[in-house]
């Protein structure tokens, strides 16, 4: 069985994987702290939704990076995890 994470080390020798995958650092970074906030908490997904008063599938469209949430979904579910939203605009890179 191949595992994803050997798929993902062949496909970024391709340049349009690499450049697609560069796109989306920040919708992955997104959905691994959602996931982290919810695992620190102890909480399932499940549980998670009902503290939100939504339902598990919206909660696994954002830890999936499916969904783009707003700064109040972001609100409701640092609340919901004991935690607190920080957001920050950080310098690019030169290129």
């Amino acid at each position: 069985m191949t595992k994803v994470k050997d798929l993902h080390q062949k496909w970024m020798k391709n340049k349009e994987y690499r450049k697609a995958h560069a796109e989306l650092a920040p919708e992955f970074a997104l959905a691994r702290a959602v996931i982290d906030a919810r695992v620190t908490a102890g909480l399932t997904q499940e549980q998670l939704a009902q503290r939100m008063d939504t339902t598990q599938s919206v909660i696994a469209r954002l830890e999936g990076g499916r969904t783009r949430p707003s700064t109040q979904t972001l609100e409701r579910l640092a609340t919901a995890t004991g935690t607190l939203l920080k957001i920050s605009f950080e310098r690019r890179p030169a290129a």
